[in-house]
């Protein structure tokens, strides 16, 4: 079995207080929701592996980005959930590699993101290039530290 930094509770609390703290300092320059794709990636781990209390944390984590950036509270919780019970078993059968398999993880949840920021906020050019930003850097801290 492989062992993921996400499956240290500790490397886990820190990524969670240093998204909480970007997302909040981001907000100001309008970067609208960073490091979300590898809070799901946390999400989809600590469910997977049953660590309530690290999904409990996520989830707070999601809860204060969600209040910090307009959305509603429990949104990215539920739609992370969505996204675990319905659309990966779909990818996990199709595809082989795991490595790609989080990579795709997170480029559905951006999918799933965009279609509910389209639906909440509305969409133009500005948010759609912001949203595009925030998935490759939240592809690049995946690829670099997890």
């Amino acid at each position: 079995m492989t062992r993921n930094n996400l499956d240290n509770p500790l490397f886990l609390f820190i990524v969670l207080i240093i998204a909480i703290t970007i997302n909040t300092i981001a907000s100001i320059h309008f970067l609208l929701i960073m490091f979300a794709g590898i809070l799901f990636t946390a999400f989809y781990r600590c469910l997977r592996k049953r660590y309530l209390y690290s999904l409990a944390l996520v989830i707070l984590a999601f809860l204060f980005i969600e209040i910090n950036s307009g959305l509603k509270p429990f949104s990215l919780s539920l739609l992370s959930l969505f996204i675990y019970i319905f659309i990966l078993p779909k990818v996990d059968n199709s595809t082989s590699f795991n490595l790609i398999n989080s990579y795709i993880y997170i480029m559905f949840f951006y999918i799933g993101l965009t279609i509910m920021w389209a639906l909440s906020f509305g969409m133009d050019e500005r948010i759609f290039l912001s949203l595009i930003v925030n998935l490759i850097i939240d592809l690049l801290f995946f690829g670099v530290f997890l």
